[in-house]
């Protein structure tokens, strides 16, 4: 058998996944065929590239070579297919800009203004509750760009070659629990205030899981915690059942209630992916416009930067410039 670039690419969903079941997800095959896939890759070069484990692959020493130079050559294939493809789109009048992106407010907002500077046919989306997939997708030019959060102490892995843009450093995010829940009419909550109470968080989301863990663990509570979409979440939280993390830009509703939790154990850096500083230019300050403009529409949000500190945020954590320029003219926002 030739080794062939889509090959490559296995190798390099496997190594970045650490895991045959998340790899094939990665890349829309079925497992089974993904493992025969590994086995012929392995017969052809005549050795074992990677070790299964019970929690998953890693790479040999020899995998770990091969991998070394697979990576550079699974990029630059891709940079050449969608450039080539990119620069045909647009001369004949047709190009659309493929954007992924994690769940945030700002999407919609985002995509209007590119629309409405009336570049090439406008974008398209594909949502994914994962941001590993997203930028792994961007990595072999599937899609163009990625708009994605990373929890804090769960880094993303940032394939090689990527050109990033911070939006924001550190995004608070905040508690959703019933409009009648006790600790609702407190302007913001403590993590003790919802001792007794459930957490439903989506497991499926890169980081999200571990990171509140981390965070309860931290403030010495034991609360039972849920796997459940976010949408089931709110429909929970607001019969009281249970409490889950959002946003600070999530929309109220009549039965929920949004509020900041106290000294901002929980937060996100939220970031632009795309393979080059020049795509990353034509289409951050369109984003960045559309994300404060949803800031600004939230009422608990709105608050929070009115009451930030612009020297740094509560419980010493560090503010960046921008989120103290918005802090410092919240009052003109109201």
């Amino acid at each position: 058998m030739e080794l062939e670039v889509r090959h490559l690419r296995v190798l390099c969903a496997i190594a970045d996944t650490g895991s045959l079941h998340k790899a094939a997800r990665q890349l829309g095959l079925a497992q089974p065929s993904l493992s025969t896939q590994l086995r012929r890759i392995e017969r052809s070069l005549g050795a074992q590239l990677f070790v299964r484990t019970r929690t998953g692959c890693r790479p040999t020493p020899l995998g770990l070579a091969v991998l070394s130079r697979a990576r550079p050559l699974v990029a630059e294939f891709a940079a050449i297919v969608t450039e080539t493809r990119a620069a045909a789109a647009r001369a004949a009048g047709g190009f659309r800009l493929r954007i992924g992106a994690t769940a945030s407010r700002a999407i919609p907002g985002w995509l209007r203004l590119l629309r409405a500077r009336g570049s090439g046919s406008g974008p398209t989306l594909q949502m994914n509750v994962s941001a590993n997939a997203l930028l792994a997708m961007v990595a072999a030019g599937r899609l163009d760009m990625a708009f994605v959060h990373e929890v804090e102490g769960s880094p993303l892995r940032i394939p090689p070659g990527l050109s990033l843009r911070v939006l924001v450093e550190r995004e608070p995010q905040f508690v959703t629990l019933a409009a009648d829940h006790p600790a609702a009419a407190r302007p913001e909550v403590s993590l003790a205030d919802l001792a007794g109470d459930r957490w439903m968080v989506d497991s499926t989301v890169d980081g999200e899981w571990d990171g509140l863990s981390r965070v309860l663990r931290a403030a010495g509570l034991n609360s039972e915690m849920l796997h459940g979409d976010y949408l089931t979440a709110y429909s929970l939280a607001a019969t009281g059942e249970v409490v889950t993390v959002s946003q600070p830009t999530a929309h109220p509703r009549p039965d929920l209630a949004i509020r900041p939790l106290k000294g901002d154990p929980i937060g996100v850096r939220l970031l632009l992916a795309a393979r080059t500083e020049g795509e990353l230019d034509e289409v951050y300050p369109e984003l960045e416009e559309a994300y404060w403009a949803v800031a600004r529409e939230a009422p608990a949000y709105r608050e929070w930067l009115k009451r930030a500190d612009p020297r740094g945020a509560p419980g010493g954590l560090a503010m960046p410039a921008r989120w103290a320029t918005a802090a410092g003219t919240a009052d003109a926002l109201t």
